[in-house]
């Protein structure tokens, strides 16, 4: 008990605070609830304009907003969306608007408010101790506690049940209520109790929280026990979960004071953010990885290229995960070449995406045509089409009309992002990219090794006529590795606009003429006509 009795110190004052019920009267502590708690302490961060949800990207305007208003309301709310859309993040950041502190009754395993505690044990302690009642302060951290729904769940596990061993180790009778065990809800009692996925919930168990969120008490077995709990619920949910393993039954949806729609990054600059902040880039004893702004680009435009493609499940969605996993396998990538040649930096290639479809195959939903492609081809099907958004966003049209009318009228003659306006390189059109594409006619092939080393490629491309002034002129490379990457980046961007045929071979790939390509296929009856890209 010595231990026990030990002052806990008001951190921010650096004072004891009370150890015993009678320090905690003298003190002036009044109790409230603790959606009381939070409000207040929400409307405090709100007056002083601190940022109220950090590491959460992309919800200022929409998500945000409706979970201070359930707060402010004191609701009880659930977030629903699909996969990896920060709805746990959300929730666990909840705990940021409890007190820093809380008192309770020391030893009660519902945390019992010491000038009001509702469990019979601590009644009864209160009525012996008297003011020296021995009470603690439970941290914020400690008061958010999650569960995460599952069909195996029962009523024991989250409300709880007669504990045999502890009537017979207390030698009392099961009609004590003393002999209850209490599951993980009311032991979240004056905090926050969040379910993750409550469709997997068996509508039994669901019912079980009827009482909760209306009355806010519990009853367990056939005891004719009610206790009045002060807790916050808050749940998560994927729409697809309705139709595919469970429901949320309609009276406990009627209970939820608050249904709140969470949604994917809505722009690219938003899951540039979130990506950048997720991805582990910066490694200890490993060679420096430079990610090209566009790299980052194209990595982004897989998850949003998934997310339209129709060889993907919509209502399954595409996680934000995603894009974090292929970041940082590409990184991997460039790191495994470097190490491979012994060099301290190494530059992120559109080959190093590529190669890291690995992160993208077991993070899609794929539907009956999709299925039918595989996951491999489907990967490298939505990298190639994000190769081809970005490189459509940053180059010349590769289909401008090469006359000077023309060619005034194009989208091609557009200035690079990072020129400024100033030492922008002559406007470019279809000539531009034609001794590119002129130089694989006659048939000419071009053999890229992933295993190349920065000079080696960069020497490899620039027998490419034109090639090294493309990338150079829209890129701006800062040296000759990023020279070689941007130039690679040219020749993919030009495959995927159908201008040259690629082969794809073990750690490597070769370019060639789509004419001959075609040609190629009809002498081998395949049909007329070029083949879909990635079968080549």
């Amino acid at each position: 008990m010595a231990s026990r009795m030990t002052r806990t110190t008001n951190t921010a004052t650096n004072t004891p605070l009370p150890a015993t019920l009678g320090d905690l009267k003298r003190s002036g502590w009044r109790s409230r609830t603790v959606k009381e708690e939070l409000r207040a302490n929400l409307i405090a961060h709100l007056r002083e304009g601190r940022e109220l949800f950090p590491g959460i990207v992309g919800y200022d305007e929409t998500v945000v907003p409706k979970v201070v208003n359930a707060l402010l309301s004191g609701h009880d709310f659930i977030l629903l969306g699909l996969r990896g859309q920060a709805k746990t993040r959300l929730l666990r950041s909840l705990d940021r608007f409890l007190d820093a502190q809380l008192p309770a009754v020391d030893g009660c395993e519902i945390n019992d408010d010491p000038l009001r505690p509702v469990c019979a044990a601590c009644a009864r302690r209160v009525a012996e101790l008297g003011d020296a009642l021995p009470i603690r302060w439970i941290p914020r951290a400690e008061r958010y506690h999650e569960k995460l729904a599952t069909p195996d769940v029962t009523i024991a596990d989250l409300i709880g049940d007669v504990d045999p061993i502890k009537a017979a180790t207390k030698k009392l009778t099961f009609a004590d209520p003393e002999v209850v065990h209490y599951g993980i809800l009311p032991r979240s009692n004056r905090g926050i109790f969040a379910v993750n996925e409550l469709p997997d919930l068996s509508a039994r168990i669901q019912v079980g929280l009827l009482n909760i969120l209306e009355e806010g008490d519990i009853q367990i077995r056939g005891f004719p026990i009610r206790l009045p709990l002060d807790v916050l619920l808050v749940f998560s949910a994927n729409p697809e979960d309705y139709t595919h393993r469970g429901r949320i039954i309609t009276p406990l949806r009627d209970r939820i004071a608050s249904q709140i729609l969470t949604h994917y990054p809505r722009t690219l600059e938003e899951g540039l953010a979130i990506t950048a902040q997720e991805a582990w880039i910066e490694r200890e004893h490993a060679p420096r990885v430079v990610i090209p702004p566009w790299v980052r680009e194209i990595v982004e435009e897989v998850a949003i290229q998934a997310r339209a493609s129709e060889l993907v499940d919509h209502a399954s969605g595409v996680s934000a995960r995603l894009t974090i996993a292929l970041l940082e396998n590409t990184v991997s990538n460039a790191e495994r070449r470097a190490h491979a040649h012994c060099e301290d930096a190494a530059v992120a290639r559109v080959s190093d995406v590529i190669a890291a479809s690995s992160s993208i195959t077991g993070k899609v939903e794929l539907v009956y045509e999709g299925e039918r492609e595989g996951p491999e081809k489907v990967a490298k099907h939505l990298s190639g089409k994000a190769i081809k958004a970005v490189f459509d966003r940053l180059f010349p049209d590769v289909y401008a009309a090469d006359t000077p009318e023309e060619a005034k009228d194009s989208k091609a003659p557009k200035e690079p992002k990072d020129s400024k306006g100033a030492g922008a390189p002559e406007k470019m059109a279809d000539a531009d990219y034609a001794p590119i594409v002129s130089w694989f006619q006659g048939g000419r092939t071009l053999d890229v090794s992933d295993g190349l080393d920065d000079a080696e490629l960069e020497r490899v491309l620039a027998a490419v006529p034109g090639l090294a002034r493309v990338a150079e002129a829209w890129m701006k490379p800062a040296n000759s590795a990023e020279h070689a990457a941007a130039m690679e980046f040219v020749l993919e961007g030009l495959h995927q606009s159908s201008l040259l045929a690629k082969d794809e071979l073990a750690g490597g790939r070769v370019y060639r003429d789509m004419f001959e390509d075609m040609m190629r296929g009809l002498k081998k009856g395949g049909g007329g006509g070029p083949k879909p890209k990635g079968k080549k």
